[in-house]
């Protein structure tokens, strides 16, 4: 219950500026139109729980908030990162109680991913026998992060990051409750919901900075970010973000585009990378991806590591850099990639087959007796250096599974490979 006092006390602007109906919440469209989950959900009147899963300042409490008003539901918040098991009792003694006079209770948990396995299964029956309509907030992805069973029992809504008209439409309003405009110029002011990177709530907080000072000179872009702090490129290198971004690395240059991976490898670095696992990373495409098309990307790949670890960070980042660019611009080849899946296949289907006996050493006198290395005939000793011998297991066949393609290198090693061939088929008609 406020008091006198509290209701006096200054409150920042994006919380004076919190919508009091769904329609003045900005950018989720998506959810809350009356063809949207949330909207179809009002619409028939029966409210379920629900998981909302979207980056910070998005609207998530405020739309928990929202829907507990339109449902006629008794608005119970808790963050799970100051709450624990005694606190989420209390609440589910409260809604029982409640339901016992005929009113429901939603149950808003913020950061609902901190919680721990256990604690998310003591949701479940409250969640099932409808005590409670859970809305559970968070900024990770639910699947890693929630117990299947808990998710069974929720719709998992996905918010959107607040887009720059949405973006725009906030600072109009904050200028109406300002009753004065920011004081930028245009390319300043497009700058400012740009560095807000989809997050209403630090875009109102910068806003409220700048409603501060004068309103002339208007600042440029320049003198912006001198004013407000810039913010840090979401990224959690524990979590989804980490990869999520070193995915979009990967086929980025897998596409052969080479300035989206320099763009993806520069979010990494200045989200706090640590810049040995993108070497790693890059050393595994210059095998799986460019491989003998180009075998010298291996050969770079092992050098921009090495480089790294000699100079450190910032310098070596610029080795790992310039491997980016040859990677994207190399010819690509999974050939060696598909070749080694094929030769896994063929063993475990054929399982313990032994190798020829003409290809075994035969050490002992007993080996020499069973018929170890008989018939086996050392190619240098032949006249193409070459015997045309069969080194599969008896019984088993040639296969092919290394198929080299028409890029790069492996144009050389396909001429190669049909020398080899040519020759084995003239041994055998021989």
């Amino acid at each position: 219950m406020s008091t006198l006092f509290e209701s006096q006390a200054p409150r920042p602007l994006a919380d004076r500026l919190r919508p009091t109906d769904l329609d003045g919440v900005v950018g989720q469209d998506h959810l809350l139109m009356p063809d949207g989950p949330i909207g179809r959900m009002l619409g028939s009147g029966r409210l379920g729980s629900v998981i909302l899963w979207g980056a910070p300042g998005s609207g998530k409490t405020t739309i928990a908030r929202l829907l507990a008003e339109r449902t006629d539901l008794q608005f119970e918040p808790l963050s799970a990162v100051f709450s624990g098991v005694a606190d989420l009792r209390k609440v589910f003694d409260h809604a029982s109680r409640r339901r016992e006079a005929g009113l429901g209770t939603l149950l808003f948990i913020d950061e609902i991913h901190r919680f721990n396995r256990a604690q998310q299964d003591g949701f479940l029956p409250y969640v099932e026998d409808g005590t409670v309509i859970l809305v559970g907030a968070t900024t990770e992805n639910p699947s890693f992060e929630l117990n299947a069973a808990l998710l069974s029992r929720c719709q998992v809504l996905v918010l959107n990051r607040i887009g720059d008209d949405a973006l725009e439409v906030l600072l109009e309003r904050a200028e109406r409750e300002e009753e004065h405009v920011l004081p930028l110029d245009g390319d300043a002011r497009a700058a400012l919901r740009a560095m807000a990177d989809g997050d209403g709530r630090y875009l109102l907080n910068m806003a409220e900075i700048l409603f501060s000072l004068p309103s002339e000179p208007l600042l440029d872009t320049v003198l912006l970010t001198e004013t407000v702090q810039r913010r840090m490129p979401l990224y959690d290198k524990s979590r989804e973000g980490h990869y999520n971004l070193i995915s979009a690395l990967i086929k980025s240059l897998r596409g052969s585009d080479t300035d989206a991976a320099l763009y993806w490898f520069a979010r990494m670095i200045v989200g706090g990378e640590e810049p040995r696992y993108i070497a790693r990373r890059l050393t595994r495409f210059a095998v799986e991806d460019v491989g003998l098309a180009d075998p010298n990307a291996l050969t770079q790949a092992i050098a921009a590591w090495e480089a790294y670890e000699r100079l450190g960070s910032p310098e070596g980042e610029l080795a790992l850099v310039q491997l980016i660019i040859y990677l994207g611009s190399a010819p690509k080849s999974n050939s060696a990639y598909v070749a080694e899946a094929a030769a896994k296949r063929a063993a475990k289907e054929t399982g313990s087959l032994s190798p020829p006996k003409h290809i075994l050493n035969a050490p002992t006198g007993l080996m020499k007796d069973l018929g170890y290395g008989d018939g086996y005939v050392y190619d240098h000793d032949t006249e193409e250096r070459f015997s045309g011998q069969d080194y599969f297991p008896d019984g088993m066949g040639r296969r092919r599974f290394y198929t080299p393609g028409e890029r790069g290198f492996e144009r050389e090693i396909t001429k190669r490979v049909a020398y080899w061939d040519g020759l084995r088929k003239e041994k055998e008609r021989k």
